[in-house]
């Protein structure tokens, strides 16, 4: 089995988007990335769809509202998160049981260090811009807000920010 050792950032805001956090995750005392073997078998596929514009917020942020696995769910955009990041009570809405996850990784955030689940989501959408085979992680607290991160975002062929919106290219 492959061992993987990088450090990943997970961004963490506060519901009023004013706190930010550096994360990094852990498997068993090991630095560990999203790749490990629980978040490899993620499907590499190019997004779908038509390309999709979020309007920035009145403070400062990109607010998506998505479909995930058929549930809407409110994410903040956070490009400097490594992956998609979900409260429990997200979580639990799309169908996971929180209680029942493993939390294998250790992640710091503003409210201290918490830990995570790996999951994965069948489908993200945003405005119309698809991705499948979304790898996410469930936090077990420290979250006031699920965080679209670079799982989704990186999966795009592009997405620019102007002065007033977020353009997401699949």
């Amino acid at each position: 089995m492959l061992r993987l050792a990088v450090l990943a950032l997970v961004g963490a805001v506060s519901a009023v988007g004013a706190a930010q956090a550096v994360a990094t995750l852990g498997n068993a005392g090991h630095a560990a990335a999203l790749t490990a073997p629980e978040a490899v078998a993620a499907s590499t596929a190019p997004a779908a769809g038509d390309a999709a514009s979020i309007a920035k917020a009145k403070d400062g942020h990109y607010w998506a509202e998505a479909d995930v696995n058929g549930s809407r769910v409110r994410f903040l955009v956070d490009t400097g998160a490594s992956a998609v990041a979900l409260t429990p009570a997200d979580a639990e809405r799309l169908g996971f049981q929180p209680a029942r996850l493993n939390y294998a990784y250790k992640v710091m955030t503003a409210s201290g260090e918490a830990k995570a689940a790996a999951v994965k989501l069948a489908s993200v959408s945003v405005a119309g811009t698809q991705v499948a085979n979304v790898d996410a992680l469930v936090l077990d607290k420290g979250l006031d807000t699920s965080l679209l991160g670079m799982t989704y975002l990186g999966r795009l062929s592009s997405f620019e920010a102007t002065r007033s919106a977020l353009i997401l290219r699949p």
